[in-house]
């Protein structure tokens, strides 16, 4: 057994999780099942959602667990054995008003993670999508002028 060790890690700030992957690994020495389930949303429409905005749900959504992914896939490939899961959202398969930016986030996670199960079949790794419905998710009161208080975690 193992003493639980808690690392935080901003999923959004793509340039950290390598050295958090690396954390990890020395301290446990390998991870049996990766569960990326950390998301960001906004509401809006498209014109009104800024390009800023739309990058920063695309690192939250699609780098960021990908990044995270491939920072320990060589780890589970040289063991041959591991899963990894990606808890997405139904609008990774649909479209929906004023979702824009979230949507194409999962619609892209959607289409790497299952190019990646095809991949990982032959080292005996098992890669799992599950896309909820809609759930109710923190949300922060935006301040005047704060894009960021928009943002649902």
């Amino acid at each position: 057994t193992y003493t639980p060790k808690l690392i935080l890690l901003d999923i959004s700030d793509i340039n950290c999780i390598q050295d958090v992957a690396n954390e990890i690994l020395n301290c446990y020495g390998c991870v049996d099942i990766l569960i990326n389930n950390a998301s960001m949303k906004v509401k809006g429409a498209v014109q009104s959602i800024s390009l800023e905005l739309d990058k920063k749900i695309m690192d939250a959504n699609y780098f960021g667990p990908v990044t995270l992914t491939k920072a320990l896939l060589p780890n589970m490939i040289s063991r041959k054995t591991g899963q990894v899961v990606l808890i997405n959202s139904i609008q990774g398969k649909i479209g929906v008003p004023f979702r824009a930016a979230y949507a194409a986030s999962k619609h892209a996670a959607v289409g790497f993670f299952d190019c990646l199960r095809a991949e990982m079949e032959e080292f005996g790794i098992c890669v799992s999508t599950v896309s909820p419905t809609f759930i109710c998710s923190y949300h922060r009161q935006p301040a005047p002028g704060n894009w960021e208080a928009f943002i649902w975690k």
